[in-house]
């Protein structure tokens, strides 16, 4: 199954996302992830959040990554949203 995730940083934390931008990256390559990446501010520089899909057999395995996510251990999100997700287009 697929989860859409949305995840917005605290405000003023980019310091915090880069600091540990390596060390996720890192561990994203280890993950399920179907797509993943940043969610930018309207004028398109700064990174705000992260869009990611995983696909995974439940919620709770979702629930696991997302906290073994060196963002999320270094407290970057604001708040964090999970959906589960039909792809529809582009067409598999």
């Amino acid at each position: 199954m697929l989860f859409a995730i949305t995840c917005f940083d605290k405000p003023n934390a980019l310091d915090v996302r880069l600091a540990n931008r390596d060390a996720h990256l890192a561990f994203a390559k280890t993950q399920p992830i179907t797509l993943g990446g940043p969610l930018l501010s309207d004028d398109g520089q700064s990174m705000i959040g992260s869009l990611l899909v995983i696909e995974a057999e439940d919620r709770a395995t979702v629930d696991a990554i997302l906290a073994a996510d060196p963002y999320a251990k270094a407290g970057l999100f604001q708040s964090v949203a999970v959906h589960p997700f039909k792809h529809v287009l582009p067409q598999a």
